[in-house]
């Protein structure tokens, strides 16, 4: 029990961070905002996080969330393929409205750079998990091709998806997200399916 209350908490302070990066930008959010905004206390927030930069790291916590959950509404019976591209889809409309373009663009820089852990390559991520599920699902019925091991079709998935929102952090978010992916997803998906 007190293990899921950890997590609860280090998910609210993060879920408030986040929120308060949105609304009042990253430079003018302080810890003390966080903390009072996820209702915890600053030794409940400097036990998960040595300071405001290492929640940088922490976007991954609330993508992974946001898979979670939808793997749980999703129709079982709804092709692989177009799983992959709903999961996609709303995932970008969550940022979209929720995580600027300046705070994608740290997130990439502080992975780029670190020489630690690259949270957004963790294997062990929900978001890894995932997507390997709907992809060997997808697989045991022909709808995927299986000339390809799950991982690697995982592993071009997420570079894919990476590369659509490193763009867009490089254009400033010029263009929609969402429009763009819904365009370009489905076309380099294509090529796992398998065709009838």
């Amino acid at each position: 029990m007190a293990k899921k209350n950890g997590r609860n908490t280090k998910q609210k302070i993060v879920s408030a961070a986040w929120k308060l990066f949105y609304e009042q930008g990253y430079e003018e959010t302080t810890v003390d905002d966080i903390v009072f905004e996820s209702g915890t206390s600053k030794g409940s927030f400097y036990h998960y996080f040595e300071g405001k930069d290492a929640l940088l790291g922490s976007l991954n916590i609330l993508f992974d969330d946001k898979y979670e959950e939808l793997e749980k509404t999703m129709d079982p019976e709804m092709h692989a393929i177009d799983k992959l591209i709903y999961l996609n889809h709303v995932l970008y409309e969550m940022i979209d409205s929720s995580v600027s373009v300046e705070l994608l663009t740290r997130l990439f820089s502080s992975q780029l750079i670190t020489h630690g852990e690259k949270h957004l390559l963790d294997r062990k991520r929900a978001y890894f998990k995932v997507l390997k599920q709907i992809v060997k699902e997808g697989q045991a019925k022909g709808e995927v091709r299986d000339d390809m091991a799950a991982n690697q079709i995982v592993n071009d998935y997420a570079m894919f998806e990476r590369a659509l929102l490193y763009d867009w952090c490089l254009e400033d978010g010029e263009y929609s997200l969402i429009r763009n992916a819904d365009r370009l997803m489905p076309m380099f998906l294509n090529g796992y399916k398998v065709l009838e």
